[in-house]
């Protein structure tokens, strides 16, 4: 969990979107990992960045929340630069990676009281019960973390990561390695994030996550953007399939593995 003091955004800067990305490139050594990514993020909208393992996802995420430096492009959150502006940026943001970022000997609340502390925030105490609150966490507050199931400890790595009310939280494949369950515990939790005006960039592998919770939907395949739209947009690529005479609507999976089956036919 990465996550700094919350900047107010100025009138101009809640104009643009929480996110803007331009011409992104990556390279490590011969390997291009980035080719060009260009994308926009709404304020208070969950926008899912889908792809498969090595897509590039992760590395966007790096870029975008200051822990690593693009080889090209121009990239903006919260109105800041993220390679002018740094500091800037990783006060407006949280970063929850694929591992939940708790100590298993505290509890809960005591995980929550910490990180306030550390931020230096008036009342750390009243701060952890309204997150364990908001989170359904409160009669597990009192519980060493250690105790909680996957799915437990990712809302509580995620209310750690709102403390000091960031405008911008990066959630990177925060469902990897949970059962079903535990990924609906979560993706609760990420829509209870936007009904707060949080405004949410989550890379996903699940499609049915991405269709799940995504206002929009950028699909990443081999350094580039070859998609980006609504459910809505992304699903009239394909025509309907008539099955017995009545239409089926194309599902984000059949959008996926077309179009990403179209690029790879175009890199060729």
């Amino acid at each position: 969990m990465l996550a700094g003091m919350s900047v107010p955004p100025t009138s101009n800067q809640v104009q643009q979107p929480a996110i803007s990305v331009q011409g992104l490139e990556k390279s490590y050594q011969e390997l291009r990992v980035l080719r060009g990514v260009d994308l926009d993020v709404a304020r208070g909208s969950i926008f899912a960045l889908l792809g498969s393992n090595g897509a590039g996802k992760t590395t966007v995420v790096r870029i975008l929340s200051t822990l690593l430096k693009a080889d090209a492009g121009t990239a903006r959150v919260n109105g800041f630069d993220v390679a002018a502006q740094a500091a800037e940026v990783r006060e407006s943001i949280s970063l929850t990676g694929q591992f939940a970022a708790v100590d298993e000997i505290l509890t809960g609340r005591e995980n929550l009281v910490l990180v306030a502390r550390l931020r230096h925030l008036e009342d750390p105490g009243a701060i952890a019960d309204g997150l364990l609150k908001r989170f359904s966490l409160t009669e597990a507050g009192a519980r060493r973390a250690a105790t909680y199931s996957g799915g437990m400890r990712r809302r509580l790595d995620i209310a750690m990561s709102l403390i000091g009310n960031p405008p911008v939280i990066f959630l990177d494949e925060p469902t990897t390695g949970l059962d079903p369950e535990a990924r609906i515990e979560v993706w609760q939790a990420v829509e209870e994030l936007a009904r707060g005006g949080t405004t949410v960039l989550l890379t996903t592998q699940y499609l049915e996550e991405a269709e799940q919770l995504a206002d929009r939907i950028a699909i990443l395949h081999q350094g580039r953007i070859i998609v980006d739209g609504t459910l809505a947009e992304l699903k009239q690529l394909l025509p309907p399939a008539k099955v017995e005479y009545v239409e089926k609507q194309p599902s984000l999976e059949d959008v996926f593995f077309a179009v990403v089956g179209d690029a790879a036919r175009d890199d060729k």
